[in-house]
């Protein structure tokens, strides 16, 4: 490869190497996932460290070049300003990283997917509804993958969906219809309708939750997503305020109690 002047590119993660590089996971407009070698920007100058820009959520315009599968970063520049994501933004926007970089392939380009990320980003930063932001990747991730749904079709039988009926999710076929009582997560009809008009309030919302999570966890394996351990093990220690836990104050705690978005 020759040398590859100023993409648009996100660092998803970073580690120190050696005395005074990085290793970066990044995730690039036009080139995918590209991992790359930053020599050299832990060394403090006049002016400070150059690994203060090199950090994630930060929209960056980055040169590299190299043949070997680790490239070499030539030169980075801010794009747009940092990210602000704190709290629960904070370990979304990591979520999201976490996606993916345990998803996608090295050099495998998804330039829609690389847009719906910086909106993703922008979303954390400004939206109210964190978990509308996250369902809405998580979507188009799949979509990307491979693995898209049709909230509205029972694709085993293949049948409309009915707003009265259970359908539960199977990995080879999507949705099929089944018991209410039976074993595993089932999804009802009529908040996957809802899906299918482009509706993500009310059990809607909660069904996108469960159903995106099951749907990428065939893909993610057993391994668990650092991201959300690190979510709960804060939630769980994060002090009550006036009497009343943060799970219990959440307005969007679902059946299962369980009030994170990620």
């Amino acid at each position: 490869m020759s040398r590859v002047l100023l993409q648009p590119t996100f660092i998803l993660h970073h580690r120190a190497y050696r005395d005074s590089s990085l290793l970066l996971d990044t995730f690039s407009a036009q080139h995918g996932r590209i991992d790359l070698v930053a020599r050299g920007v832990r060394k403090q100058g006049r002016h400070g460290s150059r690994a203060a820009l090199l950090q994630p959520f930060v929209p960056l315009l980055v040169s590299f070049s190299g043949r070997s599968e680790l490239k070499t970063l030539v030169a980075a520049e801010p794009a747009a300003e940092a990210m602000n994501l704190t709290g629960e933004r904070l370990y979304s926007g990591l979520y999201l990283n976490e996606l993916l970089v345990r998803l996608l392939h090295r050099h495998d380009p998804h330039p829609r997917l690389f847009a719906a990320y910086a909106e993703a980003l922008q979303g954390l930063e400004c939206v109210p509804g964190v978990d509308l932001v996250l369902r809405r990747f998580e979507l188009r991730l799949l979509e990307e993958l491979g693995y898209s749904f049709d909230f509205g079709c029972d694709s085993y039988h293949g049948i409309p969906v009915s707003a009265g009926e259970y359908y539960r999710y199977e990995a080879e076929y999507g949705l099929v219809q089944s018991d209410r009582d039976g074993p595993g997560q089932r999804y009802p009809g009529a908040a996957l309708l809802q899906l299918a008009a482009g509706d993500f309030e009310g059990d809607a919302r909660r069904v996108a939750k469960y159903l995106f999570r099951e749907a990428l966890a065939v893909q993610l394996g057993p391994e668990p997503l650092r991201s959300r351990e690190l979510f709960a093990r804060r939630y769980r220690s994060e002090p009550t305020r006036g009497g009343t836990s943060v799970k219990d104050s959440s307005t969007q705690a679902d059946t299962r109690g369980d009030a994170s978005s990620i």
